[in-house]
């Protein structure tokens, strides 16, 4: 527990000051984090297979294209480039063909790239992009994820009896999963309704906040169920005591692909 708030403590004092300055800067330090995201999201595969140095390499060059084709864009605005696209799945297809060795590089490994190298990079360019829009719309959407985390960890650890999904993540309780949504919910809303917009009626905000609380914590368990896969605890221990960059922003990435079908309401 002590090295876990130590972690924390250290990860907030260089996270916070980058939040609030933004720009450039920002935009760096999450492009740097989604590059670690990509690393330990290949890490991971190499407990069953090993990806071929070429295919990552070529990983971090489209992933990196991706991020910095977003990271100067205003408004609430996601796009990847046609020929981006396009590049994709043909670097990541052809090699299927000049391996020719399904023990080396197959297309199941191919489409687990596709996806994954498409996934990270468009949740870490919102996180950029949400920054560029507002400041206080970022920290409404983290402070959904951080307060649900945390108070699902202690309702979970003081009351917690009933599992929710053993098989996935053995010790998240339906106690714990409730209490995170609800203090989730109360902190956000009460956040966003006095410093983003206080027109929002109340009921609305509450009923996507609660959605993007809940969808958080699916969030979580679907990056749990991947590490079951792959026999792993965590995909890297790159912060003590937390896990790797995957593990800490599981629900954050959930809550702001969540965020994005409500950009027409708030």
């Amino acid at each position: 527990m002590k090295t876990r708030v130590i972690s924390a403590i250290i990860a907030m004092l260089i996270f916070i000051p980058i939040l609030i300055i933004g720009g450039h800067i920002f935009s760096l330090a999450v492009y740097l984090l989604s590059l670690i995201g990509l690393y330990e999201f290949m890490k991971i595969k190499g407990e069953k297979k090993e990806i071929p140095s070429f295919i990552k390499f070529i990983s971090y060059i489209l992933l990196s294209l991706m991020i910095l084709f977003n990271s100067t864009k205003t408004g609430l605005q996601f796009s990847i480039d046609y020929r981006i696209l396009c590049g994709l799945f043909i670097l990541y297809l052809i090699p299927t063909v000049l391996y020719h060795d399904k023990k080396i590089y197959s297309v199941n490994d191919a489409f687990y790239m596709i996806g994954g190298v498409v996934f990270i990079s468009i949740a870490f360019s919102l996180i950029i992009i949400v920054r560029n829009e507002s400041l206080l719309l970022l920290i409404y959407l983290l402070l959904i994820s951080i307060m649900t985390d945390t108070y699902a960890y202690i309702t979970g650890m003081l009351i917690g009896k009933h599992k929710l999904i053993e098989e996935i993540s053995p010790k998240k309780t339906w106690e714990g999963s409730i209490g995170g949504t609800v203090i989730g919910v109360f902190v956000s809303v009460l956040f966003y309704h006095n410093f983003v917009d206080p027109e929002l009626p109340i009921y609305i905000l509450m009923i996507i906040s609660t959605f993007l609380s809940v969808l958080g914590q699916f969030g979580d368990l679907v990056f749990s169920a991947i590490k079951r896969y792959f026999g792993k605890k965590d995909f890297s221990n790159i912060m003590p005591g937390h896990g790797g960059i995957l593990d800490r922003l599981d629900s954050i990435i959930f809550i702001i692909l969540g965020f994005m079908f409500f950009i027409s309401i708030i």
